[in-house]
């Protein structure tokens, strides 16, 4: 459905369903935030892995601007983005069942940096309980080119290949120059997501897909970032597709990934039923 201001879709199971999977307990509501340029139609195909399962699931993706310009240029588009994705769970009442992210490529973890930010600082949030959160594809830091083939998958082939090479060379200037040259000064103005998140991240479970072969995030941006939050004892896994392109694990494996996530969502709540459900996880100090 579509709110005033941001467009997402919510999806409530069928109570047999629910009752089957969870047995009394309060299903988990799946936040799944798409990658740049990602249809609804394509991010429906994951949120069923969950709606299989009992659970409600809210679909968004942020537009390409606030991804490529907005973000790009140290404007906190996502910020407000994010309070409204969190107030659609006081709107529909499901604001005290477990709460589990999926995120997809730098686009879904733009948004995500802002949600962590918002449940550590904003009190309105504290009383969420998220037990866990799987990422494909992501996060990436500081990689221009790979920056440059996303844009230009999103482009499409309808745009004139002048304006397309144009865009693409402003892009490139423009990212290369403010996060890459002179990111040492602007960091203290906008950190990228991948700073954020690495410094304080939240401590709920976390569980990454990745490949060695995607070509729009370096694998070892992801390696890092995984043995980071391992040292700051954060619970992570990962889990190496090796021949898959960016956000294709799914695609090109289908059975093992819905697995995958549905084993990681079914731990994470036998994890939570050993603390008060209504307590989330806390952000690392």
């Amino acid at each position: 459905m579509a709110d005033d201001e941001i467009d997402y879709n919510i999806v409530f199971p069928d109570a047999g369903t629910s009752e089957r999977h969870w047995q009394g307990t309060k299903e988990p509501v799946v936040i799944l935030l798409g990658w740049a340029g990602c249809k609804d139609k394509h991010l429906s195909k994951y949120s069923s892995i969950y709606n299989e399962q009992g659970c409600v699931t809210i679909r968004y993706t942020a537009p390409l601007k606030t991804v490529f310009i907005s973000e790009s240029f140290g404007y906190k588009e996502m910020r407000s983005t994010a309070l409204k994705l969190l107030e659609i769970l006081y709107d529909y009442e499901v604001e005290n069942s477990p709460i589990f992210f999926h995120i997809f490529s730098n686009a879904g973890f733009m948004l995500y940096r802002y949600i962590v930010e918002l449940l550590h600082n904003d009190k309105q949030f504290s009383s969420l309980c998220v037990i866990g959160a799987i990422v494909d594809s992501a996060p990436g830091s500081g990689n221009v080119r790979g920056a440059l083939r996303a844009l230009t998958a999103t482009m499409g082939p309808k745009i004139s290949p002048v304006l397309r090479y144009f865009l693409l060379a402003l892009f490139a200037v423009s990212v290369f120059l403010l996060r890459v040259v002179l990111y040492p000064l602007t960091k203290y103005i906008h950190k990228n997501h991948y700073d954020a998140v690495q410094e304080r991240p939240p401590a709920w479970p976390h569980f990454y897909l990745y490949s060695r072969d995607d070509q729009v995030i370096r694998h070892r941006d992801i390696e890092l970032f995984v043995e980071t939050l391992k040292l700051k004892a954060v619970p992570v896994d990962s889990y190496d597709f090796v021949t898959t392109a960016h956000v294709s694990h799914f695609r090109e494996f289908p059975e093992q990934y819905t697995l995958k996530c549905r084993d990681f969502l079914v731990a994470c709540m036998k994890d939570s039923d050993g603390t008060e459900i209504k307590k989330r996880h806390r952000v690392q100090k």
